[in-house]
């Protein structure tokens, strides 16, 4: 069987009764600071909408 792009890139893949899943992982997110108005946003929701936050 020829291989898949998927395979020539290192992937793997894990037999689940008669199928065969890729596994995969998603990579962690990095943290990013937010700006003044993103803070700001955060403040009011804090106050005014403490169920949104």
């Amino acid at each position: 069987m020829a291989k898949t792009i998927f395979e020539e890139m290192g992937g793997k893949y894990e037999r689940q009764g008669d199928y065969l899943i890729p596994c995969l992982t998603v990579p962690a997110e990095e943290e990013q600071a937010i700006g003044i108005w993103g803070q700001r946003h955060l403040d009011y929701l804090k106050q005014y909408r403490k169920v949104t936050y």
